[in-house]
């Protein structure tokens, strides 16, 4: 099967691209050995499979991230027959840096010069015919949101794939560094290396540390005194040569698009530019942002459970009673009844039919997102987050981890320097993922109806302080020193594609739902089976095994408000999914009162006060297995993931315990 690969700067629009050509026949996995996201699709043309790889977005093809070294690696090693380069037609200068790192490579290139009708917008002509003739490629103007030029796009890499080409060395970079190329390469030519020889003498003089050990693990090489001494003088050498390859890159840019790329004289203010006046403002953008995300979660409750949460419960309801009278109809066993009916419906039934609130809650974090506002999020918070001893990237970082803190943490691969990446995966915990959602929207149908946007605007609007004041303690003890400068694109507004914003609600609705039907089940079923043995007693007391582990760990959440046995096992069972909080608490309250709706049986457990305490516990407290999982292995260290698994907890049980005390010194009940 023929593979395409697909590589581009981040926000050229390379994933609306990948979308149009795969449509739904893609998936989502992992590289590797690595923790950088790998998506891969497929498409038919001419009754012929072809197989797409989606590159991480990467504005070079250096060894300073994860994302540019899988980049580099599948485009060297991994033998893509054509490689489609994404390139945003309105920063075409800037996008064609990472081209000539291709063309260097010798890769079988195709432009996709993307956004073209933007471009138009801004007044800004292309000679393509031209453009194409003097970078050696094909190049296809695209609008891949409309899906225009797509099917060109895909009859010119197919042709190209079919097709021999001569190497070529498409840019000097002066007479100096030539030579030192081409007298590296004359050691290289015979060498059984996966990468090009011209390409890794590049990368020697570039002074990449990867290729530098690559070589140097070749006995013949690493023997000839003629080569180290090669490298020793590239060492020692004053000269930079880094730069001054950078600078013939640009260069090389700079002679592609001078008779090519026809600006307008005038600059013309956009309407991107006019919204970026407010939206970006140094004194409004803050109060902007939070207005913004008030009004989503007032939606969310506004839509998602006025609308169709009620009909969520009553289906929910309904398939339980209806599963549970044909079991007894069935003359169905006893223990298999109080199964169905206690721990399947009661307990993941209690998760599943809050899937409308987040049906709505990410539709409306896609529009924000696609729309290019989340973007702007960061900027406006980077002078909060340079105060706090780290910068703007980062909340990009915890933004993805509204989503879940699985890819949250993974995020953090993008930031510069390891004090940057370090702090802002012990932090990522704090954010309110999509699975502890359930858990606020139960409490605040139960106590807080009437506010309940509010209530969990400031549930997220607490853990992004916690993640802040934490930041800013650890830059100070565990990890001192100066955080990278933040350096970040703002993408324009464009009017949100209801395709993408439905792909993103989708993948985030589709994993709930797997963990729902996957480790929830499991931790309700283990719990079901706690809860009704040892046989005699009965079952959801505090006789059982389950009440017993309960009774044991709940002393500790006592001077928090919430002291019963019921949700300390609820707490315990978060560890494995935070959805299982809630589910296990639908099937203890379940079991011990048949037909009790969730809803009431917490108003009977709990009051608004220690609610509160307990969704704050919930917000703060030891994250996932998932999630600890993921940590250990970004940081490469059983240690960081220990650290983080006990230090959230312990923030966690203290501030419920500060909610709980202090709202009852002022009378709260």
């Amino acid at each position: 099967m023929n593979t395409i690969a697909l590589v581009g700067n981040p926000n050229s629009g390379k994933t609306t691209v990948f979308n149009a050509l795969t449509g739904s026949n893609q998936h989502v996995g992992n590289w590797p050995g690595v923790t950088v996201e790998k998506k891969e699709g497929k498409f038919k043309f001419d009754n012929k499979i072809y197989n797409v790889v989606d590159l991480p977005g990467t504005y070079s093809l250096g060894a300073f991230s994860e994302d540019e070294i899988v980049a580099r690696d599948f485009i060297l090693k991994g033998n893509p027959d054509v490689v489609i380069n994404v390139v945003d037609a309105t920063n075409i200068e800037r996008n064609l840096y990472l081209t000539t790192q291709l063309l260097e490579m010798g890769s079988k290139v195709v432009i996709a010069l993307n956004m073209i009708d933007e471009a138009e917008e801004r007044n800004i002509q292309f000679d393509i015919k031209n453009l194409s003739r003097k970078l050696g490629v094909p190049v296809i103007p695209t609008i891949a949101s409309k899906r225009k030029g797509i099917d060109k796009l895909i009859k010119n890499s197919i042709v190209l794939m079919n097709k021999e080409i001569e190497p070529r060395y498409p840019i000097s970079y002066g007479i100096d560094i030539d030579k030192e190329i081409e007298k590296i390469n004359k050691f290289l030519t015979h060498k059984d290396f996966e990468y090009p020889s011209s390409w890794i003498a590049i990368k020697l003089l570039e002074g990449d540390q990867s290729i530098v050990q690559l070589v140097n693990e070749d006995k013949n090489l690493n023997s000839s005194d003629e080569f180290q001494a090669i490298l020793q003088n590239i060492k020692n050498n004053d000269k930079n040569y880094e730069l001054e390859i950078v600078d013939k890159r640009y260069e090389f840019v700079n002679n592609i698009t001078k008779d090519t790329v026809i600006r307008p004289k005038k600059t013309i203010e956009t309407t991107t530019d006019k919204i970026d006046k407010i939206l970006t403002h140094k004194y409004l953008g803050l109060p902007i942002f939070a207005l913004i995300m008030l009004i989503v979660f007032q939606l969310t409750f506004a839509i998602g459970e006025d609308l169709l949460g009620e009909a969520a419960a009553s289906g929910i309801d309904a398939l339980g009673v209806a599963l549970e009278n044909y079991l007894i109809g069935k003359n169905a066993p006893e223990w298999l009844i109080s199964f169905i009916a206690e721990g399947l419906i009661g307990g993941v039934g209690a998760v599943v039919e809050f899937i409308p609130l987040i049906v709505v809650l990410y539709t409306l974090l896609g529009l924000l997102e696609d729309s290019g506002y989340m973007a702007r999020a960061a900027y406006v918070m980077d002078n909060i987050m340079r105060a706090l001893g780290l910068q703007g990237k980062t909340f990009i970082s915890m933004i993805v981890g509204f989503g879940c803190n699985v890819p949250g943490v993974m995020a953090t691969r993008t930031l510069d320097n390891k004090k940057d990446r370090m702090i802002a995966t012990l932090i990522n915990p704090f954010m309110s993922c999509g699975a502890k959602l359930p858990i606020y929207l139960a409490f605040i149908a139960a106590f807080f109806p009437e506010n309940g946007g509010l209530v969990l605007f400031l549930i997220y609007f607490l853990g992004i302080l916690i993640a802040l004041l934490m930041g800013k303690i650890f830059s100070e003890t565990l990890f001192k020193g100066e955080s990278s400068y933040f350096i970040m694109e703002l993408p324009p507004y464009r009017i949100p594609t209801l395709r993408n914003v439905l792909r993103n609600m989708w993948d985030n609705v589709s994993g709930f739902l797997k963990r729902a039907g996957t480790t929830i089940f499991v931790v309700v079923t283990i719990l079901w089976f706690l809860a009704r043995f040892p046989l005699g007693v009965e079952p959801y007391s505090q006789e059982s095994v389950l009440g017993m582990i309960g009774s044991f760990i709940a002393p500790i959440f006592k001077p928090a408000g919430f002291g019963t046995w019921q949700a300390a096992v609820g707490l315990f069972s978060g560890i494995a999914a935070k959805e299982a909080v809630i589910a296990t608490l639908g099937m203890v309250y379940a079991g011990v009162e048949q037909g009790t709706e969730l809803v009431f049986a917490l108003q009977n457990a709990f009051t608004p006060l220690t609610a509160l305490s307990f969704m704050v516990m919930t917000l703060l407290y030891t994250p996932c297995a998932a999630t600890i999982a993921t940590i250990k292995k970004e940081t490469n260290s059983h240690k960081w993931a220990i650290f983080t698994a006990i230090y959230t907890f312990l923030i966690g049980w203290i501030m419920a315990i500060l909610v709980f005390q202090i709202g009852s010194l002022l009378g709260f009940s």
